[in-house]
């Protein structure tokens, strides 16, 4: 890769970053496991840069993002469910983020990514279908059902 080019991805790279360990903290719910996603979607990014830098990057990084996410998922199917989120960054966040947060994590992997990615990334179901491999009607089932909970939970908490 050419000095040009690789200077254009460590722009890129810095800016983006925030918003890519954003959007994988909420997939994942998990801090530590939200740095392996944005880590390893850089990587893959930086691997195609030549090819997309021009483009739409940050679209491309996205739909890494979700399907590295997605993969993940699909390999371990389990998830361990804990009292206490694990290490919220809470003094550098507002608390009304933090609670949606706890409410996702209430929710099951494909509620939670359907959400995320309708919601917090603005896809069309059409696009989330894609990104997640499934049915625009099962995007809307989870979509409907994860709101639903997270409704729930949130007036559990008097937060609605």
């Amino acid at each position: 890769m050419r000095r040009a080019q690789e200077e254009s991805f460590v722009e890129f790279a810095t800016s983006v970053k925030p918003w890519l360990l954003t959007t994988a903290w909420m997939l994942t719910a998990d801090r530590h496991a939200a740095e392996d996603l944005v880590q390893e979607t850089l990587v893959r990014v930086y691997l195609k840069w030549p090819r997309i830098g021009g483009q739409q990057p940050t679209a491309y990084a996205r739909r890494v993002l979700a399907n590295l996410h997605t993969d993940r998922w699909r390999r371990t199917r389990r998830e361990v469910l804990v009292d206490q989120p694990h290490d919220i960054l809470t003094n550098s966040l507002d608390t009304e983020v933090v609670d949606v947060v706890r409410a996702l994590q209430a929710i099951g992997p494909r509620e939670r990514e359907s959400v995320v990615l309708r919601h917090y990334l603005d896809l069309s179901e059409k696009q989330t279908a894609e990104t997640m491999g499934v049915s625009v009607g099962a995007v809307k089932g989870y979509t409907s059902r994860g709101l639903a909970a997270l409704r729930a939970s949130l007036k559990e908490d008097d937060r609605v």
